[in-house]
């Protein structure tokens, strides 16, 4: 039978939780807006797992944030694939520490689209650094993302920031801006009213992504911060501010693949205007 129902309603841990006691084999199938996750169970235990292009661990980390969206566990269908190992429990007591060590991340990385560089410091100063800083620091070219950094050593933007945290803190790495994979130019000729909509509409969309989060209210102060900036004449300068501020929210409050799906739905936005 069935066990379908909001994941406002029964957060997916305690759903799995009480499907894993039963023992039961099948999927769960969850949907958020136009995304959508599959994590399979055998026996009660999870054993794979995917959503988007993240897969096994991963995308059970990812899954544990959702907030909104359905959830339908099919029982008896099965898969052969086998991505997870660890069990039920240290899984999702590792979403929950990855949740909070994220908001700490966040906090000096706020977006995992931003392009490590190396400082002044970090260019004439001899220091020691561990064997997964020395991994990183190979891969900095000060031309590819954080993402694209990760990609590149088969790992997770998590895992990487992991370790560019400190080489922030230390002084090592900044981080510098780039937008170069949203369509920015079109702003450029937009007059004032059709930026005022397009800012509604980056609003709106960062406002689906946060419902319910305790972090929502800061969307509705950055929204306000732009529109005084557009009457102020600042122009796209002040639509580029607004993603800025959303985007670090969606980053600190959902984490880096959150992030990442709202610039592809934003670029996608920005394209049709």
């Amino acid at each position: 039978m069935a066990f379908q129902g909001s994941l406002k309603e029964l957060p997916l841990p305690d759903i799995i939780q009480l499907v894993s006691v039963s023992g039961k084999t099948g999927v769960f199938t969850l949907k958020n807006g136009s995304e959508a996750g599959d994590i399979y169970l055998r026996k009660g235990q999870i054993v794979h797992a995917v959503v988007g292009d993240l897969t096994g661990e991963e995308a059970v980390y990812e899954l544990a944030i959702w907030r909104e969206g359905d959830f339908l566990f099919t029982p008896g269908k099965e898969t052969e694939a086998t991505t997870i190992s660890r069990s039920n429990t240290n899984l999702l007591m590792e979403a929950a520490r990855r949740i909070d060590e994220w908001q700490v991340l966040s906090k000096r990385i706020p977006s995992t689209r931003l392009v490590p560089v190396f400082t002044d410091r970090g260019v004439s100063t001899s220091v020691s650094l561990s064997p997964q800083e020395w991994t990183l620091v190979c891969k900095i070219d000060e031309r590819r993302s954080i993402e694209e950094i990760a990609l590149g050593l088969g790992s997770s933007p998590f895992e990487v920031s992991k370790v560019l945290y400190g080489m922030i803190t230390s002084g090592l790495v900044s981080l510098h801006e780039d937008l170069s994979q949203l369509p920015m130019e079109r702003l450029l000729r937009l007059p004032v009213d059709e930026l005022r909509s397009v800012a509604d509409r980056i609003h709106r969309l960062a406002q689906q992504l946060l419902v319910g989060h305790e972090r929502a209210h800061e969307l509705d102060a950055a929204l306000r911060m732009s529109r005084a900036e557009l009457d102020d004449g600042r122009g796209p300068d002040a639509v580029l501010d607004l993603i800025r501020a959303h985007e670090k929210s969606v980053s600190a409050a959902l984490g880096p693949h959150q992030s990442k799906s709202f610039l592809e739905r934003l670029g996608q936005l920005l394209g049709s205007s």
